[in-house]
């Protein structure tokens, strides 16, 4: 049986979609058939780029696109509510890059809306997508550890003093927690499943007004824990490690994760290997076309539920920090 094609738009000619959409060569039944930007003209040349038949200079141009199947939003973190809800309202299914908003309440505006509308809606979390990271979860899901007790992961690089980028200015969501710290969380709330009952932190704020190095503590039900850090001027390993009464696995470069480790007590350490062409942002898009294909309005994989879980624990976070932005308001 042939495959049913999935029709792309790109919103934002930025570097994310560019790096999405040389990953969607590598998936089957998957065609981009336009691109938009606040800037005809660099959505011309990213459509020249990757011959793309449509450019637009309004992303309400693409979403009146009858053409189009699916969005890809990899806009900048503070436009995420506003375009997504641009492209739920007129019938197109989206895929929305991390971090899915900037706040927990635009997460709601958003979920509700997909869901009142039975429109299809899904974080972009590449990560969870990952085939070492669905090896990790069959490893979890058969016990091969024990019980999970303790998780630690990590995700840092740095980025030099450039207040004026999008990572340390704040009216543009800058900050580690929202950009690389979305990862440590996402992982950890897919190993156990929940949200902490209680976090400590502690924030090194930047001249900027935001987060530039952050460490966390979560505590969950029964004693369990998990230790997070991230940063945007500091070099760090990024990667992850979850251990159990009875092994540990160890997730190396885990947001990307390529292999995966398992070690029982007492055996002979498995290692799980990926050999893909793709840099990963593929796997992504195909649970997004197959749910698409299948009917469904989300992802079990990554769902609604949760992204709204994981952006609370975020406000919690930023709380205790009195970190604001103005979304916030």
């Amino acid at each position: 049986m042939s495959t049913p094609t999935i029709k792309w738009g790109i919103a934002g000619p930025g570097n994310i979609s560019r790096q999405f959409v040389k990953d969607l060569a590598f998936a089957k039944g998957a065609e981009v058939v336009a691109v938009a930007g606040r800037s005809l003209e660099k959505a011309e040349s990213f459509a020249k780029e990757f011959n793309i038949p449509q450019a637009y200079g309004s992303l309400e141009q693409l979403a009146e696109d009858s053409q189009v199947d699916i969005v890809y939003v990899g806009t900048l973190h503070p436009a995420h509510k506003d375009n997504t809800l641009t492209f739920l309202r007129a019938g197109k299914a989206v895929l929305c890059e991390k971090p899915f908003t900037m706040n927990a309440a635009e997460a709601e505006e958003m979920i509700t809306y997909a869901k009142e509308n039975r429109v299809f809606l899904m974080e972009a979390m590449w990560t969870r997508h990952l085939p070492a990271i669905h090896k990790v979860r069959q490893w979890l899901e058969e016990g091969k550890i024990g019980e999970v007790r303790l998780v630690k992961a990590d995700f840092g690089f740095n980025i030099g003093w450039k207040p004026e980028s999008r990572l340390l200015n704040h009216a543009l969501g800058g900050g580690t927690l929202l950009d690389a710290g979305i990862y440590p969380i996402s992982f950890i709330s897919m190993v156990y499943g929940s949200q902490p009952v209680n976090i400590m932190s502690s924030a090194r704020m930047g001249e900027t007004g935001v987060d530039e190095q952050f460490s966390l503590l979560f505590e969950y039900e029964g004693k369990r824990t998990a230790s997070l850090n991230g940063s945007v001027q500091l070099a760090m390993v990024n990667d992850a490690y979850i251990f159990g009464t009875k092994g540990h696995i160890h997730v190396p470069l885990f947001l990307a994760a390529r292999s995966a480790t398992l070690k029982v007590t007492g055996e002979e350490p498995v290692t799980y290997e990926d050999d893909r062409k793709a840099h990963g942002f593929v796997f992504e898009a195909e649970e997004a076309m197959a749910c698409l294909r299948e009917g469904r309005t989300e992802s079990k994989i990554m769902p609604l539920d949760e992204t709204l879980a994981i952006m609370t624990t975020i406000d919690t976070i930023r709380k205790q920090w009195n970190l604001t932005y103005p979304a916030d308001k």
